[in-house]
């Protein structure tokens, strides 16, 4: 357990499915009555230490719950093939994440919201528009469209060789051989998923704090990320409030399509624009995006 003045951090574990998910969940001191409690989710392949704790902490010092966890296959949850990263369970993993959440003593479960950034943001746009247990939503750079992102960092031109080797890798794992991995983050000519020099940057300040992390997934989670199409349910968040967080000069998980795709939610919604790329949110626009979050859940929380 981890105290300070304003909130008190303890382990937490849950079941997902018949796996063990773990996590954190930071209680507010000094609050009467039942708390509101936002669920926080990471980048893609984040674990909890990457991140999720600076907001998590000022959401707790300001009066709200929030919890914060390793999705299946990562860090210090269950779940094989490790390292592999399938969309839909990440979802599932949130909504259970919301149940546990539900149950906990001293938590109104009436009062339940859910912050996701990049990958997770694209997730809580689909638990948003279908889950109603949830009463407000914020992505933050959230994945909006799988197809047009994978096109924008796969030239075209080798777009048939990836194609056979994700049929490749799916028959060698159903004759029993281990999965083909890759790097996150890395050089090009390591054939990484992201190679570009602010993504190495963020998962090499990140990983000092993260003893769990990997930098590698399995090839299948990269087949499954390109046909993942969260934006797709962005109009059925509504009634439930949507803020969306958007870097104006975030090309990883692309500015122009999180903006086409806040132009087709309804109301109510509101969008804040960041100076900075896809990463700016955790340093030189850590605090208009904390404060923005904050701002939102208090308003439709409390």
């Amino acid at each position: 357990m981890t105290a300070s003045g304003s909130y008190e951090r303890t382990d937490i574990a849950f079941d997902a499915d018949g796996q063990t998910v773990r996590g954190w969940l930071f209680r507010p001191q000094r609050v009467s009555g039942p708390t509101p409690l936002v669920v926080l989710g990471g980048g893609f392949s984040c674990v909890k230490e990457m991140g999720l704790p600076a907001f998590a902490e000022r959401f707790a010092a300001a009066g709200l719950a929030a919890l914060v966890f390793d999705y299946r296959n990562l860090g210090a949850s269950d779940g094989s093939p490790r390292q592999e990263l399938d969309p839909w369970q990440q979802v599932e993993d949130l909504r259970h994440a919301l149940t546990f959440a539900s149950t906990l003593p001293g938590i109104d479960p009436q009062r339940l919201g859910i912050w996701g950034t990049s990958y997770s943001g694209g997730h809580c746009l689909v638990v948003g528009a279908t889950d109603r247990r949830v009463k407000c939503v914020v992505a933050q750079m959230p994945t909006i469209s799988g197809h047009w992102s994978g096109l924008r960092r796969v030239p075209m031109e080798r777009i048939d060789e990836l194609t056979a080797t994700f049929a490749a890798d799916r028959v060698r794992r159903m004759q029993g051989a281990a999965p083909i991995m890759r790097p996150i983050a890395g050089r090009p000519d390591e054939q990484p998923i992201y190679a570009t020099p602010e993504v190495r940057a963020f998962f090499e300040r990140e990983a000092r704090a993260a003893p769990d992390w990997r930098n590698e997934v399995t090839l299948r989670s990269m087949e499954y990320a390109r046909a993942y199409e969260p934006g797709a349910w962005i109009e059925f968040i509504s009634p439930t409030p949507l803020l969306m967080i958007v870097g104006r000069q975030d090309t990883l998980t692309c500015h122009d399509l999180q903006l086409a795709a806040f132009e087709r939610a309804l109301e109510p919604k509101r969008l804040v624009l960041l100076r900075g790329g896809h990463f700016a949110c955790y340093d030189e626009e850590f605090e208009p995006a904390v404060a923005a979050a904050l701002e939102w859940f208090r308003g439709h929380l409390h």
